[in-house]
């Protein structure tokens, strides 16, 4: 997701300091066979619905409007397609996924010409594609004829069969002297691996005549040459050196998730920690993909989308005076500062505040179609939320993922993102005091429905496939209602029990009461030690009390 701050430097790479995180397994790398892939929508002040593009016929001569995902700018428009497939969030009845991570790479390859930007060519895919391959020969077709509008962009396209990797950007906006409208390369990620990539283009030098696991634009070294960007051998040209060279940004800000999340699930990842830590220019990069010592699950990957550098040198500092009294893993925006003109930058794990919404799609090539593809949602920050199941064939959504009248300025209680981000706004700034209550809460409704999901599919296997659509879709719309009315009456607990700074007691899950009927004393739990040491390091004796001669 773009909505970004761009810094960027002469004759290199724009370096972003925001935006989203993909990570993807491999069928043979599940535990189940599925594929899997992941994807948090990272952008400040952003308001997100879930998706939905219902099934069509088109007529020959029906145009389709272009608007620019981000802004809403109108583009212009393209011929509408004859058929296009049922969407719901970023999976399509077929149980093809598409997700993204903008990198921005060289500014003067931007088409300002062009008509299409990533987001419509995300949904555009997606309403068009049966598979992971038609999808990039759809969105690169397009982007060829049309002109791409937006930033480099690394795109994860995934069907229940294969898993892929896809790098775009534009040829500038001078499309009177050349023809060129696009360069772009896709590398299909291995069935037993994972892979990840946030706001860092990834794909370095790759095989020229793989065609099963390799496909690229005619001129993709061709225009690195003549921009006067690579001048070795063709078998030595690398995508992400050419387009989007790393710096510090680029591995300590980006780069470092996707280390984070190859350190959860391989052994000797410290060998790639000074790559990920960005200060060594001669640090060793680290591979595309890697495979598991172990199988993954959904499970898994939904922690893996919680992650804030837990347990290794990047983990931030919750004892430091930057976690707040409560010492939350949080950091404040922007990422980069300045203080007595010295430049600071705050770590930027999985795990963020910004996050809109977030999903891990589950696609099975076993099942029927229908509920094959099951895709896992949440409306903010995914430490903050429990993932309900939302089903590829749904076409009626929950009201709490799309409600009437709810905007990124309109708050609705009917409405997940803001219930979502009211209680997680209580939590960040006392984290370790409120944050065990919601993780109870989560952590409860997650395992529910990972317990019932073996045996809603059993009951919709059995069904004629109009039935279970039905079925499925029922379900999808019950979980999302009822992880609703769960988080509001957390918010309302939360609010009762660490009111004012205080902790109430329980027993039993009831707040207790003194025998005349009033509310038990209360508990101040007031500074941890180490914030109680900060602070009078900073403030010397002035809060001391005088000892009693």
């Amino acid at each position: 997701m773009k909505r970004l701050i761009l810094l960027t430097t002469v004759l290199t790479v724009a370096s972003y300091v925001a935006a989203c995180t993909n990570f993807i397994v491999g069928k043979a790398a599940s535990v189940d066979g599925s594929v899997i892939c992941s994807y948090n929508a990272d952008s400040y002040g952003a308001f997100m619905s879930l998706a939905h593009y219902p099934a069509a016929k088109h007529q020959k001569g029906d145009m389709r409007k272009i608007f620019e995902w981000d802004t809403n700018k109108y583009l212009g428009e393209i011929p509408e397609a004859a058929e296009t497939y049922n969407v719901v969030g970023n999976i399509n009845e077929w149980q093809v996924t598409i997700g993204e991570t903008t990198y921005g790479g060289r500014e003067e390859m931007v088409d300002s010409t062009g008509i299409i930007d990533y987001g419509s060519l995300i949904y555009i895919a997606l309403q068009r594609s049966k598979s992971a391959r038609e999808a990039i020969q759809i969105m690169t077709s397009l982007t060829e004829t049309y002109g791409y509008y937006s930033e480099g962009e690394t795109f994860t396209i995934c069907d229940p069969n294969e898993a892929w990797m896809m790098e775009m950007q534009g040829c500038g906006p001078d499309r009177q002297k050349s023809k060129e409208r696009v360069v772009w390369v896709a590398r299909r990620i291995p069935d037993n691996a994972i892979c990840g990539h946030a706001n860092q283009s990834r794909i370095g030098v790759f095989p020229l005549n793989d065609k099963e696991n390799v496909l690229y634009s005619k001129n993709v070294i061709k225009y690195a040459r003549k921009m006067g960007w690579f001048t070795g051998r063709d078998d030595a040209f690398s995508w992400k050196m050419a387009y989007a060279a790393p710096d510090f940004s680029g591995r300590r800000i980006c780069d470092a998730r996707v280390w984070s999340f190859f350190n959860h699930h391989v052994k000797g990842m410290e060998h790639y920690l000074p790559w990920a830590l960005g200060k060594d220019p001669d640090a060793e990069d680290m591979p595309l993909w890697v495979v598991p010592i172990k199988k993954l699950s959904v499970a898994d990957i939904i922690q893996d989308m919680r992650d804030h550098y837990e347990g290794t040198p990047l983990a931030i500092d919750s004892t430091d005076i930057g976690g707040g009294i409560w010492q939350m893993p949080y950091r404040p925006t922007p990422l980069f500062f300045k203080v007595d003109g010295k430049k600071y930058f705050n770590e930027r794990p999985t795990s963020t505040q910004q996050t809109s919404w977030s999903f891990v799609s589950q696609m099975r090539s076993w099942l029927p179609r229908e509920m094959g593809g099951c895709f896992w949602f949440g409306n903010d920050d995914g430490n903050m939320v429990a993932y309900t199941p939302v089903y590829c064939s749904m076409t009626e959504l929950p009201e709490c993922y799309h409600t009437p009248g709810a905007d990124d300025l309109t708050f609705s209680d009917r409405n997940a993102y803001w219930v979502e981000n009211w209680v997680s706004n209580m939590v960040y700034p006392r984290y370790t005091m409120l944050f065990p209550s919601l993780r109870e809460v989560r952590d409860s409704l997650q395992q529910a429905y990972f317990q019932q999901q073996p045996e809603i599919e059993a009951k919709a296997r059995e069904m004629q496939p109009a039935h279970m659509q039905r079925f499925l879709n029922d379900y999808s719309v019950q979980q999302a209602q009822q992880m609703l009315a769960r988080w509001k009456q957390l918010a309302f607990y939360l609010v009762v029990k660490y009111n004012d700074m205080i902790v109430k007691p329980e027993e039993n899950g009831q707040f207790l009461r003194t025998k005349y009927g009033l509310g038990a004393t209360v508990k101040r739990p007031g500074y941890s030690t180490p914030y109680a040491r900060q602070l009078i390091r900073q403030a010397g004796n002035r809060y001391a009390v005088p000892e009693e001669k």
